[in-house]
């Protein structure tokens, strides 16, 4: 596929309803942590913990879109990007994670839903992008059953607020990161390790996806429901069994687990034994309580992981082969670069019958990024998004019903664990001025959108903030 990227590829070859858009999360662009009434989230709290952060970076200021919204929500206007991506920070509508409304968060999202729509902008909107309370983390958070009241309560006064005019919604962003890196891993917010904290957070994270997609339907019938899922592609590493059978495991756990639970297939025992373990956590309507019929599910991919049998490693008895060690193209992350890998998944997703609709959510890359005369040139950027949706392009051609595609991320933020190394934007952010620059991929993004349509955007805006 990379050797036979068509360079002649619009965006109408996907026809006219085909959704264009960018993503971004409210903590990693937003700022001002404690303005207007707004109260510490597990991020804020963790990010300022010592060691846990890149070169000890914190995003206290980010991009500040809590005040520079109308700026940003110009400029994608002026790249033709219609719509727009975005989670609502929990701890800014509820600081204490129940109880007490802080109506100035409310406003704060009423005035950003009603500019982007102003706008010509379609708001979709992410209700949890990972950053918890931190008053119900001390409450046990996710590994709470009492979430799901808490959640249900949030996600009520968020519908209840914006539903009137946000007609396109996602429950949960990437279940299975936001707890294997922050409630086994220990490396991302709230910093909880082990298994005993996994299992619990996980059947929880799962009850409260489901619940969340029923308050949105009970609200209003026609709204277009989500979730979202961070998904690689797996191959095994070598052509032997015990090597297969390790990279169905971490098949299972990484893009099966969350969606099939949604779905109703239960829990994977027989690929996952640990998984057993939940026996503790589970009530018996849970069979019921799980599922949830999504209008469509959100897929985040950046790269395949290689891996191999390995009887040490627990729980899944496998590790991962490194693309830095296969002496192949990887970004800044250090993950490689394989277009097939989206192909591959979509096809797989759309292989369940009962998945409806499928957009890829998130995808996008981090390379070093260079301000050279207010100009950002990046040709790896652009070429990495070329390929990536042209293999959507062949997924599409191929049958599947793919009919979205959302850059990951609108401007350069701050990039959790990783602090603000690195820049995943299509937009430049100069941290110490705030200064916006678009950089050549996102000029590239913007006139690959027009052939969709000539009648949007104003390129001369786009060009007069880039220069």
């Amino acid at each position: 596929m990379k050797s036979n990227f068509n360079s002649t590829l619009k965006s109408s070859d996907f026809g006219d309803d085909f959704i264009w858009g960018t993503s971004t999360a409210a903590f990693q662009i937003e700022g001002n942590p404690y303005a207007d009434g707004k109260k510490a989230s597990i991020w804020d709290e963790f990010s300022h913990k010592k060691g846990k952060i890149y070169k000890g970076q914190n995003a206290d200021i980010a991009c500040d879109f809590y005040n520079r919204y109308r700026e940003d929500l110009l400029l994608l206007k002026a790249m033709n990007i219609k719509h727009f991506r975005f989670s609502l920070s929990w701890s800014r509508i509820l600081p204490d994670g129940t109880g007490k409304i802080n109506e100035a968060g409310l406003d704060f999202y009423d005035r950003l839903i009603d500019e982007c729509l102003a706008l010509g902008i379609t708001p979709w909107v992410t209700l949890y992008h990972w950053d918890l309370p931190q008053a119900l983390e001390n409450k046990g958070g996710w590994t709470n059953r009492e979430i799901i009241n808490w959640f249900t309560e949030y996600v009520t006064i968020c519908v209840h607020r914006f539903g009137d005019r946000v007609k396109n919604w996602m429950v949960l962003n990437e279940p299975l990161v936001f707890l294997g890196a922050g409630h086994f891993l220990g490396i991302h917010a709230p910093g909880r390790r082990g298994v005993k904290n996994f299992i619990p957070a996980m059947h929880h994270a799962s009850l409260c996806q489901a619940e969340g997609g029923r308050i949105l339907r009970a609200y209003d019938s026609s709204l277009n429901i989500g979730t979202t899922f961070s998904c690689s592609y797996i191959e095994a590493y070598r052509d032997r069994v015990k090597d297969h059978h390790a990279a169905n495991r971490v098949d299972c756990l990484v893009n099966r687990l969350f969606l099939e639970l949604s779905l109703g297939y239960g829990y994977p025992f027989e690929e996952l034994p640990f998984l057993k373990r939940v026996d503790k956590f589970y009530k018996a309507e849970d069979n019921k309580l799980l599922q949830f019929e999504f209008d469509f599910i959100g897929i985040q991919n950046y790269t395949r992981e290689i891996v191999k049998s390995a009887w040490w490693i627990p729980y899944v008895q496998a590790t991962n082969i490194k693309a830095e060690t296969r002496n192949i193209p990887t970004t800044e992350m250090g993950w490689e670069i394989y277009p097939e890998g989206i192909l591959e998944l979509l096809k797989k997703y759309d292989a369940y019958p009962e998945v409806k609709n499928i957009l890829v959510t998130e995808n996008g890359a981090a390379f070093p990024d260079h301000l050279v005369n207010n100009q950002v040139k990046d040709p790896k950027r652009q070429k990495y998004l070329q390929e990536y949706i042209n293999a959507v392009l062949k997924a599409k051609q191929q049958g599947v019903n793919v009919n979205g595609y959302f850059v990951w991320s609108f401007t350069d933020n701050f990039e959790w664990a990783e602090g603000y190394k690195p820049r995943f934007g299509m937009v430049y952010i100069d941290y110490p001025t705030q200064q916006r620059i678009v950089k050549n991929s996102g000029m590239w993004y913007r006139d690959f959108i027009k052939t969709q349509s000539q009648k949007i955007g104003t390129p001369e805006f786009c060009t007069k903030i880039s220069r």
